[in-house]
């Protein structure tokens, strides 16, 4: 069998972080995910996932996931029931994440619309791990290393692309490719 759970989405508000009575952190979050299709008036439509996470990964996405943010989540999906005070059962469905992935850097606008390019390397944050970066408390902002070819500025980025067309042929020896 057979219960594995992958989304890439923004969220749709700030995560919120609780811990049990035994001191277990815990965050939910719900991600928006666009649907690859548009519906009869040509709108992309979105689904709202619901999203926990526990321990170090539920404070490491509260701490640097705000409303906007980019997140992949990878994870199980779960039904649980509980009894609402009026006596009637509630069934919950929620993705148990078990790595939710930052695609932007830190410091990226909330709800831009891709204006960082691409993930430049994100931030992965594992349900089982107690470090992330290699230790390091801060995560990787990659910013400047995307190269925006609709720019307007008369001056070359620090980092260009070297592939852009210029309109000559790329010259590359059998040699220096990998297969």
């Amino acid at each position: 069998m057979m219960n594995r759970v992958v989304l890439v989405g923004r969220l749709t508000k700030d995560p919120e972080l609780r811990y049990t009575p035994a001191g277990a952190a815990v965050a939910t979050f719900t991600l928006a995910v666009n649907r690859t299709f548009t519906n009869q008036q040509g709108d992309r439509e979105a689904d709202f996932v619901n999203c926990v996470v526990w321990r170090k990964a539920a404070e490491n996405v509260a701490n640097f996931l705000k409303k906007g943010s980019l997140a992949g989540v990878d994870g199980r999906l779960q039904t649980r029931n509980y009894e609402a005070n009026d006596g009637r059962r509630v069934y919950v469905t929620e993705v148990v994440a078990e790595s939710v992935q930052f695609l932007e850097p830190r410091n990226a606008n909330a709800g831009n619309s891709g204006a960082s390019g691409s993930n430049q390397g994100g931030n992965n944050y594992n349900d089982d791990s107690s470090s992330y970066n290699g230790g390091n408390q801060q995560p990787q902002s990659n910013q400047g290393n995307a190269y925006n070819q609709n720019s307007q500025q008369s001056s070359k980025p620090a980092f260009s692309n070297p592939f852009a067309s210029d309109g000559k042929p790329i010259d590359i020896s059998d040699d220096d490719l990998p297969f």
